[in-house]
């Protein structure tokens, strides 16, 4: 299957749609005469685009650190680092992409919304909502963060109307909800078994031409999001409902099908150019969207994915054996995916050998489009209040997750702030662990404002920390402490490591030339500088996703003796506030507290 490697310019689509024209025909329209041979437009097949997004998670402005970056391949083999993405930019891009198309529709594979920078998530997402507006975005499917506060808020987020508790937040200014529908055909009401939103939506373009988008997130879901937003649902079989509804659009005359999926993969490369499939069809990535592409119907004809913020466009053979693309546009607006294929309008479905897809860099080289930056500026002026407070200061950058190693300085400086504000609740608290997907974002000395370079703003630490979740204590067992480090890596997490960032106070080897739970070394587990006691009682600081049992950790859910504390972006602000001052930020953590064997 061909894939484009490279995109004509706007002044080159400008000029081919002037000497279209000239003739009387604009570029696309010339372009379905062509093909039908001077027929009208009326022959077997016309051009058919297909622009998506996926796990924007409200990156309106430019995101910073490593979110704000994407690897570039050269052909030599060596790579370099760039900069990308932002809403200003992401819409000139996605309109330039659409110059000269009579058949274009944009979607997105869920987690627009959810663990947002502050300017977004101070508002509950509706800035982003009308962000998604202005894109021009026709549908998008729902993600795990999509339910961050809840079903019904979600529902609000596509109705409109203020928030229940908020408000509006401009006087005479009523927000009015998503342009576009949320998909959720594998979410559905335990009682009744119905989607809580629409399953699919039909898109319909000139010429008769129909394609079926269906939508669904990752099974797992309920593990990894606050349980009381989804009380009384259930999250169903990705492969099971994309082919139920597959086989209901067909009987309504749709053959043409794209599924929207919030779940992905792990490509051998990050450069968002590599050729996934250099060494042969489904060679070059791996992870759950690999069994659910082989799986799902041979009537699907590509799969948009999302959820592991991985750049790819990947061919993976369906259940017939035909090559269908699997896609991926990363994370934070860094990427959109073309898709350009034919429709065949005899048979009313896509020439699955015609499609090809690129991944197409968000660049902030490009004009912004002047409308976003007018709803930027709306919004942030309402945030500065609280966006600009200087809560700390830093002497470098204090990277993530994601930097390279399991345990990373900023996670150190969270999950040791989280016990600080743990033993202001308990003295004799002994250790915090902060899970690793909490953290969205690095902290960078650079300035993104006006407050100067080292300056931490409230903003900027939101943006770290958005989930607004407390600090709670509870009680384990030496054995329990030693089953949570173990379910790091395996069961649900053995594919993907979830490696909970300790505090001062926890210290361990991790072996990972071992497989499962035996990749943490029991007899190396020190608490306070001694061994770890299966038989003595610990007291431990997490936030409350983490002890309701979330990303996996199901003995955390078993912890006795709880007790509730402040919210956790309160605690990393008077930590910050104890332990750094303008005269004297601070540097970042060594993150040596576990010890890492390859």
């Amino acid at each position: 299957m061909h894939r484009r490697v490279y995109r004509l310019s706007a002044a080159s689509l400008a000029l081919a749609a002037a000497g279209a024209l000239a003739v009387g025909l604009s570029a696309a329209q010339a372009a379905d005469e062509e093909k039908s041979g001077g027929h009208g437009g009326h022959g077997r097949t016309v051009d058919l685009q297909v622009l998506a997004i996926n796990d924007l998670h409200g990156a309106l402005e430019p995101p910073t650190g490593s979110g704000g970056q994407l690897v570039h391949e050269h052909e030599d083999g060596t790579t370099e680092t760039i900069t990308a993405g932002g809403v200003e930019y992401l819409a000139t891009g996605l309109r330039e992409a659409r110059e000269g198309e009579r058949r274009s529709v944009t979607v997105a594979a869920g987690d627009m919304v959810g663990a947002t920078p502050l300017m977004s998530g101070l508002f509950h997402d509706e800035p982003t909502i009308e962000a998604l507006n202005g894109l021009g975005m026709d549908i998008a499917g729902v993600g795990n963060h999509e339910f961050d506060e809840g079903w019904e808020e979600l529902t609000r987020l596509q109705e409109g109307g203020c928030h229940p508790e908020d408000g509006c937040y401009a006087e005479g200014r009523e927000f009015e909800g998503s342009d576009f529908p949320y998909l959720a055909a594998n979410v559905v009401f335990e009682d009744t078994g119905e989607p809580i939103l629409d399953p699919y939506a039909i898109q319909s373009f000139p010429g008769g031409v129909k394609v079926g988008f269906i939508g669904v997130t990752l099974e797992g879901t309920a593990d990894i999001v606050t349980q009381e937003g989804i009380e009384g649902l259930e999250f169903l079989d990705e492969v099971e409902t994309i082919d139920r509804y597959t086989a209901e659009l067909e009987a309504q005359g749709v053959n043409a099908v794209v599924a929207l999926v919030h779940e992905g993969g792990f490509p051998e490369s990050t450069a968002y150019n590599n050729d996934c499939d250099a060494a042969g069809p489904g060679s070059g990535l791996s992870g759950p969207i690999v069994d659910i592409a082989e799986r799902t119907s041979a009537g699907v004809d590509a799969l948009i994915t999302g959820h592991t913020h991985q750049p790819y466009v990947c061919t993976i053979p369906d259940p017939a054996g035909n090559e269908r693309l699997v896609t991926s546009a990363a994370s934070n607006g860094r990427l959109f995916t073309e898709l350009d294929m034919e429709y065949d309008r005899r048979g009313d479905d896509i020439v699955r050998a015609s499609v090809d897809g690129t991944n197409v860099v968000v660049d902030r080289e490009q004009q912004k489009a002047p409308d976003m930056t007018d709803l930027l500026a709306f919004w942030r002026e309402l945030a500065a209040p609280v966006a600009n407070r200087a809560i700390g200061y830093i002497a470098e950058d204090i990277p993530g997750p994601g930097s390279g190693t399991p345990e990373s300085p900023l996670g150190d400086l969270i999950a040791d702030a989280q016990l600080a504000h743990a033993r202001t609740l308990d003295p004799e608290t002994d250790l915090a662990l902060m899970n690793p997907g909490g953290i969205r974002a690095d902290l960078t000395h650079a300035a993104s404002g006006e407050e100067g370079e080292g300056v931490v703003t409230y903003g900027e630490g939101f943006t770290v920390q958005p989930f607004s979740n407390t600090v709670n204590l509870l009680d384990l067992t030496g054995e329990q402490l030693l089953a949570v480090l173990r379910e790091q890596v395996s069961g649900a997490n053995e594919a993907a490591p979830k490696v909970l960032q300790p505090s001062e106070g926890l210290s361990y080897t991790l072996d990972m030339t071992r497989s499962g739970a035996e990749r943490v070394v029991a007899d190396s587990v020190t608490v306070g500088g001694e061994p770890l006691d299966p038989a003595a009682t610990y007291r431990v600081a997490v936030n409350s996703f983490l002890a309701g049992g979330g990303d996996g950790f199901a003995t955390l859910a078993e912890g006795t003796n709880p007790v509730v504390g402040g919210d956790d972006m309160a605690a990393l602000e008077a930590y910050l506030g104890e332990v750094s001052s303008e005269a004297s930020p601070i540097s970042a953590p060594a993150a040596d507290r576990i010890t890492v064997v390859e």
